[in-house]
């Protein structure tokens, strides 16, 4: 058995924790917060893959249970016409769909089912350096605290301290030209089929929106912008909505009623990701999730990812004796798929981010591609793969 150490309390740190409890090992999440992330994050749509990885963990039904059903998605241009009426990434043999879900109840509800596993969390423990020991790792906290562990993970996201005490030559996030923002309309009527995503690419701005089964709308947008906003920027959203409803306007959708129909919206985020991790670890300490391979929002596989990894990394110190060896497995499992991912991720977004002359020709070929789509969705490598918990590792 082995005392892992976890930097952050995330969907990859807390699940990271629950598969590596499953096979006898000890974790202890360290979380850089007071608190868990409650109330924090839009939304996300968990796609087939994720879903399934987690049923060995017992995991599956609870994040069912969080949110609703998102088996379909429509696509249409900002003049109205529909690109394509398609699946959204599949189901599984037991007819499970991907599933959207607030972010902070999927965080609250993965916390607390750790605790009930009886999972240490630490809160106020913000990862200030870490160094391997003769007998494993000793991290060290901002608060002046540390711990000692045989191995460390770093679940710390997109500015993972994890990343750079592995390798300080780590790269930088890479700015995918795109703001993020959303928002849960209320009082408003649509004649929407509950739980199916419409997707716009407008004329100024993509749009998204799916109906809850309770009648409310969720919906999120991305606004082009080709310069790296600074966080006073984004902190500075007095003119957000007013921004918001003058560029949607132009489109033929439902797009300014929700946005008027929504009591608070999200403050703007950009988006970032990594090409490659080049380095994501050393003899007991690794990077996971976000850390490690951030991925645009657009592939549709951020929160998937994360517990891939989770399950992969608890997999291989399972089966592979010497904790060396199974970091080096476990990568060897994990970076071809995971770059691959954010290069389609990339593509898919890159059709967000144009300007006019852009535009029109992005049309053009998003009409043509939509009639002649071929036999096999180029995305369905990412929804379609599997991980057999019960295989060993070796």
């Amino acid at each position: 058995m082995a005392k892992v150490l976890i930097a952050g309390g995330g969907i990859a740190g807390t699940i990271t924790a629950i598969a590596l409890h499953e096979t006898g090992h000890e974790p202890v999440i360290h979380e850089a917060y007071d608190r868990t992330a409650e109330g924090v994050g839009a939304f996300l749509t968990l796609a087939v893959n994720g879903l399934d990885a987690l049923g060995p963990l017992g995991l599956k039904s609870l994040v069912k249970s969080l949110g609703f059903d998102t088996p379909r998605i429509k696509m249409r241009l900002g003049d109205g016409r529909e690109l394509a009426d398609l699946a959204l990434g599949g189901a599984l043999e037991d007819g499970t769909v991907s599933q959207t879900v607030l972010r902070s109840d999927l965080y609250i509800g993965l916390r607390d089912e750790a605790v009930r596993r009886g999972i240490e969390i630490r809160y106020g423990k913000r990862l200030a350096d870490a160094r391997e020991t003769a007998s494993g790792v000793l991290a060290t906290f901002e608060d002046g605290s540390s711990a000692e562990g045989d191995l460390l993970i770093g679940a710390d996201g997109l500015r993972s301290r994890a990343r750079t005490i592995i390798d300080p030559r780590a790269p930088a996030p890479r700015y995918v030209p795109l703001l993020n923002t959303g928002g849960l309309a209320e009082g408003l009527r649509l004649d929407d089929e509950p739980g199916v995503m419409h997707m716009t690419f407008g004329k100024r701005l993509f749009f998204a929106h799916v109906v809850h089964p309770d009648g409310g709308v969720w919906w999120f947008a991305n606004v082009p912008r080709k310069r790296e906003p600074s966080s006073a920027e984004l902190a500075v959203t007095t003119t957000w909505r007013e921004d918001l409803i003058r560029q949607l306007a132009v489109d033929r959708t439902p797009a300014v009623e929700i946005v008027r129909a929504t009591r608070e919206i999200y403050r703007p985020w950009a988006t970032y990701d990594f090409p490659s991790v080049p380095t994501w670890r050393t003899d007991r300490m690794v990077v996971i999730g976000d850390a490690a391979h951030a991925t645009s929002p657009a592939a549709g596989q951020g929160a998937a990812m994360a517990i891939e990894d989770a399950v992969t990394l608890a997999r291989c110190l399972r089966d592979v004796p010497e904790i060396p060896k199974a970091l080096a497995v476990y990568e060897g499992l994990r970076r071809e798929r995971v770059e691959a991912v954010v290069e389609r991720g990339k593509r898919n977004g890159d059709d967000k981010a144009v300007g006019p002359v852009g535009r029109v020709i992005r049309d053009f070929f998003l009409t043509r591609a939509f009639k002649n789509l071929p036999e096999e969705d180029p995305n369905a490598f990412m929804w379609r793969h599997r991980i057999d918990w019960d295989a060993t590792v070796s």
